[in-house]
């Protein structure tokens, strides 16, 4: 059968929604897909500033931006049928929301993005809250994407996504192994904010600095490095303990920029380093960073300790993987399959997350 769906997925870095329409099919247990359409929708400053405070928000404003939050989605969602003619194509929505609070240590995760007032927006079947699930038999509820990679790329085995958190996946024979790395785009968004700018292009403002021992020596000694496996970031981690470190050092952007570049890095190549090998291996890299030139060949210059070396798809892939994995996860969870395993996250046992709400008429 094939599933024709929309994915959306709103990362942490606040660069927008993405959306992806895609076909789905699985064939005597392998999967393949076909993106149609995708795009970046842009959030404009209004929706910037609600997501960024929205954790600040008393208990019934906060309630009110969810279910504001999933007419938008719905509305969005409208304009992409509409835009690209997909009327009476779209068999299933399935949407990620915007994180704001996550709790795992207290059973509590919550992405904004109301899924019913989606459903009643577009009049389509919704899967969202994706997470939930996993958190309350005592995972992490993230990473959610390492089983989407285990199916739609099967051919890899270590997958890198740098968004506003940097999160690995490795997918070796006996098991399943995924965590978050360290806060990434979100801290060099900010940081490059203080020159007016969304993003650092290319990280050509980081090449430009230097690496200030001092503060990367702080940096990688943060307590949640020395945490093993399976465990998660929230937003707050880049904002609330990183931002304030980087912020207490007096030193240049272009030298903050460069530095925390570096650490991204180091921490990526810590990752790595109990699975190196004798022959080289090959890393799988998506999301905004893959973009970032000057991070990219500093990774790459840090993985020849480690024997890795860089692959990055098409911009196609590298842009929408998670919004196309969260098209799967809403696919798997319609036909009650497992779409959360507990070997990434630690949970009591594999679940099958996400809310369905029937936007259709019976």
């Amino acid at each position: 059968m094939i599933y024709k769906v929309i994915g959306l997925m709103s990362g942490s870095s606040l660069d927008g929604l993405d959306v992806v329409f895609t076909e789905l099919q699985e064939i005597s247990g392998k999967w393949n897909y076909e993106i149609g359409y995708a795009a970046c929708l842009d959030y404009d400053e209004k929706w910037i500033q609600k997501l960024t405070h929205a954790i600040g928000l008393p208990s019934i404003d906060y309630q009110l931006l969810h279910t504001e939050y999933g007419r938008f989605i719905g509305r969005k969602i409208n304009e992409f049928i509409d835009d690209n003619k997909l009327h009476h194509q779209v068999s299933i929505i399935s949407s990620h929301g915007h994180t704001t609070f996550h709790m795992p240590e207290k059973k509590m995760t919550h992405q904004l993005g109301d899924g019913a007032a989606i459903a009643a927006e577009t009049r389509l079947p919704v899967v969202s809250d994706l997470r939930s699930m996993d958190i309350a038999f005592g995972g992490q509820g993230a990473p959610i994407v390492p089983l989407g990679e285990k199916l739609l790329f099967s051919s890899y085995n270590y997958f890198l996504n740098i968004g506003g958190i940097a999160n690995i996946s490795i997918n070796k024979e006996d098991e399943l192994i995924a965590y978050d790395v360290c806060a990434a785009n979100r801290v060099l968004n900010m940081l490059a904010g203080e020159k007016n700018l969304a993003y650092d292009d290319g990280g050509k403002i980081s090449a430009q600095g230097k690496i200030h021992a001092d503060l990367l020596e702080k940096l990688n000694s943060l307590e949640y490095y020395k945490q093993p496996y399976p465990k998660s970031l929230a937003n707050s981690f880049g904002t609330d303990i990183i931002y304030p470190l980087l912020k207490s050092f007096s030193i240049h952007i272009e030298d903050a920029l460069c530095t925390y570049t570096e650490h991204i890095c180091t921490q990526i190549k810590n990752s790595l380093l109990p699975f190196k090998e004798d022959i080289v291996q090959k890393l799988f890299i998506t999301g905004g960073g893959a973009f970032n030139t000057f991070l990219v060949e500093r990774l790459q210059k840090n993985l020849e300790e480690v024997n890795f070396e860089i692959f990055i798809p098409g911009s196609d892939v590298v842009q929408y993987k998670e919004a196309l994995i969260m098209a799967l996860l809403g696919v798997l969870r319609w036909r009650e399959q497992y779409t959360v395993l507990a070997s990434v996250t630690g949970a009591s046992r594999n679940s099958i997350g996400g809310a369905l709400w029937l936007g259709t008429e019976a």
